[in-house]
């Protein structure tokens, strides 16, 4: 099967942690992915009880340029977390799998002699900018002025001439999927999450954001500052209780498709850290043991399906079944295209998400990722199951799957 398959041994993943994610223009909404990553990177070292000098390597990753300091994004993360001056940063991106191949890169890190890195990722959608790009020289009498939404034109792929829902809408069609099972889908995921919020699934993964101010001596102080007078943020902010009746009246995004604002993920902020270091070298219980991974390509038209191929092959190249996997966390870019996965595979509701997903708790590109393997991680835990994989579609035609130990199971 072709794809890129990698092993790990002695990795363990110490700690996680994230912010709440806040919908689209809410609290989070000015402040800058930089200092969210700050925020987590802070706080996950500090939930670990490790010293920040203890990192020595950085590895972050945020999808769009949300500031005009973007570029040094993985730097200041890793100088205002805490990390030495001499330890390097690197920035990662494979936009909606941008948060596993952080847990990626940082393995690989590890085997070529790091003992322990520092991942973020940070997502300000909110922040995402109106943008040109062709208008360095100026603008021409009477020229077209080529202004555009950055995160709307974003989701358009201009090789198949399609965006990310009509992709979904592939999906649905090559696998028979009717508006009544996405939108069935859509709702089950904001009732499970609804659930597992009140249940208080997310209390040790959610650090509250106040407003507050990030020093580093000898430089410029950094800072976080919510928007509309918010004093602080403790828990995410989209899901909310919604019935049948509500999902059904909204409109299909294309004409005869089956994708809706909502059966498709929510647009939120977040952003979300782990640290990665030596399961031989832990001295408290570890919260996963990674261990290994696969990527592969799909066609760009039917993107959503990547899931499927890549946890095919972890599976095939770990000598694992799928009766073997406890829990699935599988992002839902869409409740199509999670479907069109769970159909491909046979996977059975039981296992699948069962936390609710994207579609209930929103999408911060970046940091999805470390989301879906910090809860799938503690899910493994609460529930005595050895295995766990959490997958992602990727724009452009890709998926990626990380399969993780429970270090704590009992047979």
């Amino acid at each position: 099967m072709n794809g890129q398959y990698s092993a790990f041994a002695d990795v363990a993943i110490l700690e996680a942690v994230r912010t709440p994610w806040i919908d689209l223009g809410g609290a989070l909404s000015q402040v800058s992915p930089i200092d969210l990553g700050i925020k987590v990177g802070r706080e996950v070292l500090a939930r670990a009880g490790i010293e920040p000098q203890a990192v020595d390597s950085v590895l972050a990753g945020s999808m769009a340029q949300a500031s005009f300091d973007a570029y040094l994004l993985p730097r200041h993360i890793g100088l205002y977390s805490g990390v030495a001056q001499a330890v390097p940063a690197l920035g990662v991106q494979r936009i909606c799998a941008t948060g596993f191949e952080l847990l990626r890169q940082a393995a690989g890190q590890l085997q070529d002699g790091v003992q322990l890195a520092l991942c973020v990722a940070s997502e300000s959608m909110s922040r995402n900018p109106i943008a040109a790009y062709t208008h360095r020289g100026g603008f021409r009498l009477g020229g077209e002025v080529q202004f555009k939404d950055f995160l709307w034109e974003a989701l358009y792929d201009p090789a198949p001439g399609l965006d990310m829902i009509a992709t979904a809408d592939n999906l649905a069609r090559r696998y028979g999927l009717g508006r009544e099972a996405v939108d069935r889908y859509a709702c089950a995921s904001h009732q499970r999450a609804l659930q597992a919020q009140r249940d208080g699934a997310w209390v040790d993964e959610v650090v509250a954001v106040d407003n507050q101010l990030f020093e580093l001596e000898g430089y410029q102080p950094r800072g976080i500052s919510l928007a509309r007078r918010t004093a602080a943020v403790s828990e995410d902010s989209h899901p909310r209780p919604t019935d049948l009746a509500s999902l059904k009246r909204l409109r299909a995004v294309h004409p005869g498709g089956v994708q809706t604002a909502g059966n498709s993920c929510a647009v939120v902020d977040g952003a979300a850290a782990a640290l990665v270091g030596r399961a031989s070298a832990c001295t408290r219980p570890a919260l996963a043991r990674l261990l290994a991974s696969a990527v592969v390509g799909v066609a760009p038209e039917f993107m959503g399906i990547g899931p499927a191929p890549a946890i095919r092959l972890l599976l095939q190249r770990s000598g694992l079944n799928l009766d073997d996997i406890g829990r699935f966390e599988i992002n839902e870019a869409q409740a199509a295209q999670v479907l069109a996965v769970a159909h491909e595979l046979e996977l059975d509701s039981a296992r699948l998400n069962v936390q609710g997903g994207s579609l209930a708790l929103g999408h911060p590109l970046a940091a999805t990722g470390l989301r879906l393997v910090m809860s799938l991680a503690r899910q493994l835990r609460q529930h005595n199951l050895r295995y766990g994989i959490a997958a992602a579609c990727v724009g452009g035609g890709q998926g990626m799957a990380l399969l993780i130990e429970n270090p704590a199971f009992r047979a």
